[in-house]
């Protein structure tokens, strides 16, 4: 059965934009991010793997924790046709060298697992498609998948062991995959280690007063923060390198990731735990899930859901930890400094010393993206940037971001029921019925509408009228 994908009705509200709401329907023609339309889903079957595909699979994980999965056993676990087997396949290939049999054998399986052909040529393609497809599918896994795809992540990295200790974790481990990277093993502050590479956190940046921001264009864009009157500004670029700063602003403890793939940009408190666990240290674990970045604690080696906040496992799953999250502003430097000319900003150098690049992605995900996501919806594009708001009440919103600003600076209302938004420097804020902020933050749609499947939708009147020709 294809899993729910967002299928919506249309009430129209004119003049304040349009109010969609989600509902959990097939929606025709589902497809991937790269344009491919997401074939029905294979039967499977529930319970244990047959006795002699368990045989199999065993095999395969035994030769990848030794000498690497040989063709011959990929080749012979995708022939037993079991759908469930390809997700095993997958994790394989993600490590698997990037050409030869061994390759072409991974990809091979995948389409017997399957039972049907994969619309692609190279095995990069293969391995992001047939995980796509998985994904919408919803497909289930076989009992035991958890513990198998342990073994060959920790065959690979050692060191990711405790991320995957809590039997417990409140993780999908269908959806965890590889980002290319390994997990930032520093201690707070260290500016060493790594030595296989990974996304290193940036630790108490050094800040200067808005004047000593000259060296940074009025037009390049920042993440803003205000926490009880103090303002600060983290530029694009620098969180783009290090996808996390932990820093104090305000008197509070914050973390701040960045998921660049993603697009989005969030802020926690990470000094309001139980006083049971010590003080939390984020880091990057170098796992996604479904492109989603996944963070988790230096000290525990507990994940977290880098997207809602929320402890996955170890002692702050079982403490129910759920980070408190801020409202983020994307703006222009120059427009965030005249709207909070009290700002902070980031030193040119982090306080570290290092000369950032201006351009790190270099358009790394101008096609769409890179990472499996699963099916996307096409009410906007999958990479159109939206503020998503969070209700204290569950309820979950969605402005696209370029429409909204014009909307505004033009004078008009942006609105869905009783949230609007205004401008903060030249980017945007949430606000309540009585005027309080709430939380919110930029997005890629794609992620937002995975994350938030029920999410409300604002559009305008002209692109509601393009969407319903």
């Amino acid at each position: 059965m294809i899993a729910a994908f967002l299928f919506v009705s249309v009430v129209h509200a004119p003049t304040a934009g349009t109010w969609v709401v989600a509902q959990e329907q097939p929606a025709p023609g589902p497809r991937t991010s790269e344009g491919y339309a997401i074939p029905p889903a294979p039967v499977v079957s529930e319970g244990p793997y047959p006795a002699e595909l368990a045989d199999d699979v065993e095999r395969l994980v035994r030769e990848f924790e030794s000498a690497g999965a040989t063709p011959n056993t990929l080749r012979a676990v995708g022939r037993h046709g079991d759908p469930r087997a390809a997700w095993l396949i997958l994790d394989v290939l993600r490590f698997a060298e990037r050409t030869g049999e061994q390759t072409g054998a991974a990809v091979e399986a995948l389409e017997f697992a399957l039972g049907q052909p994969l619309p692609v040529e190279t095995w990069v393609a293969a391995w992001k498609t047939a995980s796509d497809f998985l994904i919408a599918w919803d497909l289930p896994a076989a009992p035991g998948y958890a513990g198998r795809k342990r073994r060959v992540f920790t065959e690979v990295a050692p060191d990711w062991s405790p991320l995957f200790a809590d039997p417990a974790a409140d993780v999908d481990w269908r959806w965890i995959s590889w980002g290319g990277v390994f997990r930032d093993d520093r201690g707070l502050h260290e500016l060493d280690g790594c030595a296989r590479g990974c996304i290193p956190s940036l630790d108490d940046p050094a800040v200067t007063p808005a004047a000593g921001g000259d060296w940074y264009p009025d037009e390049a864009e920042v993440f803003g923060l205000v926490i009880d009157g103090e303002a600060r500004a983290y530029p694009r670029h620098q969180l783009e390198t290090h996808e996390l700063v932990l820093d104090t602003l305000g008197g509070r403890r914050i973390a701040l990731p960045y998921c660049t793939l993603c697009g989005a940009a969030q802020a926690y408190f990470t000094d309001d735990l139980p006083p049971t666990l010590p003080p939390l240290v984020l880091r990057t674990s170098g796992l996604l899930s479904r492109s989603n970045k996944v963070l988790y604690d230096l000290e525990s080696g507990a994940l977290f859901d880098t997207f809602t906040g929320r402890a996955l496992s170890g002692a702050p799953r079982l403490a129910r930890v759920q980070l408190t999250p801020l409202p983020v502003v994307a703006s222009t430097w120059g427009a965030w400094k005249r709207a909070h000319p009290e700002t902070t900003i980031v030193a040119e150098d982090g306080g570290i010393g290092l000369q950032y690049d201006p351009d790190p992605l270099a358009g790394r995900d101008d096609n769409g993206p890179i990472f499996p996501v699963g099916a996307v919806h096409e009410q906007l594009g999958a990479q159109e940037r939206v503020l998503g708001v969070a209700l204290d009440d569950g309820r979950t919103l969605a402005f696209p971001y370029q429409a909204a600003r014009r909307a505004l600076r033009s004078g008009r209302e942006v609105r869905l029921g009783d949230v609007h938004l205004n401008l903060s420097g030249d980017g945007l804020v949430a606000l309540g019925s009585d005027g309080e902020t709430l939380t919110a933050h930029p997005a890629f749609w794609f992620a937002w509408s995975q994350f938030h499947p029920k999410t409300g939708l604002w559009l305008t009147p002209a692109r509601l009228a393009s969407e319903q020709e």
